[in-house]
């Protein structure tokens, strides 16, 4: 048993936090080994994404976004946590990387495609920037692992274009101005890219400088959707930072906001701003994870509306595997920060369900989508929109954060 420092008698969740971090830790690897196993296309490069719950794969597309996310995975894993600093995961960080540059990224336009076939013909383009931002995520990572400058520069030259989409002319990503459309700032967007630049910067002073401002931005369009004195997190307001009219003004997710607080909360540490980590906490991540949280059955819902009005997203009340994620991210780094029990209880909380609920621990990998009751509603581990990504970078962060946390509680 270990022992505090100062004499203070443990909470029960202090008591835990052996617990949480062998569970976490044996969580991380059958993750890892799942995606492993079950996701990669020897043949062609890339991986596959649509895994059943036993690793088969049921289709071959393949999804530029999620192929970014996991080349971001296995080379982060690669270059952080010393038991997967193993070649066969640099490989396929690299093999991916490579399939990539080939297959994803238009060459002319720097577009990417969010849908190939399995041997890299281009299916689908969406109209925003995400498959893009996981572009350069990907292969950032790949770089600090292979010391190779081609990665960096595919990273950098994506980026730019990704700046001058959302901060000049939107039109080359196939976004119409239609009479009707009014303008609008989607929390998605600042996010990813605050996100973003953290990953560009960390380690590297010369990046840190070259988009200090973009990141300010960021920060600044992140604020605007605090709204209702403080009360809410909303997904759209106008680009002025005021509430917009009908069921999309009203719209909260819970788990993007929370998402979005431990982001911010990475900027509030970075730049030493008090104020600004006490946003990020309490406005962030405390008010929509009570506004969000299932007092009936436990578990986040997807969407609510502010006004207590039914969302028109049909699966708004279904439990989702990533806003769980993103709460133990952001508890355990507000407990970190803090060392207020308050968090650590939340985190607590989220991991008892979460294990319960999502994490398969024959199979490996967790479930993606429960119903309000917290049942398995399909029971894939890998789809259009679930990859090798927010299990293994939420199993990761929190076993560097509790292994750190233990340290100091010995």
């Amino acid at each position: 048993m270990f022992k505090r420092k100062m004499s203070v008698p443990f909470s029960i969740e202090e008591m835990r936090i052996p617990e949480f971090l062998e569970r976490i830790s044996a969580d991380l690897d059958r993750c890892v080994d799942f995606w492993l196993k079950h996701s990669h296309d020897e043949e062609f490069g890339g991986f596959f994404a649509c895994l059943g719950k036993d690793g088969k794969i049921y289709d071959d597309l393949k999804y530029g976004w999620l192929q970014g996310r996991q080349v971001w995975t296995y080379a982060k894993l690669y270059n952080e946590v010393e038991r997967f600093h193993r070649p066969e995961l640099l490989r396929a960080a690299v093999k991916g990387a490579d399939f990539m540059i080939k297959h994803i990224k238009e060459q002319t336009t720097g577009r990417c495609y969010f849908v190939t076939t399995r041997d890299g013909k281009p299916i689908k383009q969406q109209r925003t920037i995400f498959t893009e931002c996981f572009y350069v995520m990907g292969m950032l990572e790949v770089a600090k692992a292979t010391k190779q400058e081609k990665y960096k520069q595919e990273a950098l030259s994506v980026m730019t274009k990704i700046i001058h989409w959302v901060r000049v002319d939107d039109s080359e990503i196939g976004i119409t101005k239609l009479a009707g459309v009014k303008p609008t700032n989607s929390l998605a967007v600042p996010m990813i890219l605050l996100g973003l630049i953290h990953e560009l910067t960390s380690g590297d002073e010369s990046l840190n400088t070259a988009y200090e401002e973009l990141e300010k931005w960021c920060v600044q369009q992140v604020l605007f959707h605090v709204q209702r004195e403080g009360s809410v997190i909303l997904e759209n307001v106008s680009p002025e930072g005021t509430e917009m009219p009908g069921s999309q003004g009203r719209l909260m997710n819970p788990g993007h906001a929370i998402e979005c607080g431990w982001f911010l909360l990475q900027y509030a540490i970075k730049k030493e701003d008090r104020k600004l980590q006490e946003t990020a906490i309490e406005k962030f991540i405390i008010n929509p994870f009570n506004t969000g949280w299932d007092m009936e059955h436990e578990g986040l819902f997807y969407f609510l509306d502010v006004d207590g009005l039914s969302p028109t997203q049909l699966e708004w009340n279904m439990k989702l595997w990533w806003p769980h994620n993103e709460a133990m991210i952001a508890f355990l780094m507000a407990y970190d920060q803090t060392q207020d029990q308050a968090y650590l209880e939340k985190f607590a909380q989220v991991y008892d369900y979460s294990m319960k609920h999502f994490s398969d621990v024959e199979k490996g990998e967790w479930y993606g989508y429960l119903n309000q009751e917290g049942q398995v509603n399909m029971d894939f581990k890998g789809g259009p929109f679930k990859g090798c990504f927010h299990v293994p970078r939420c199993l990761m962060m929190c076993e560097q954060m509790l292994t750190k946390i233990r340290a100091t509680l010995t």
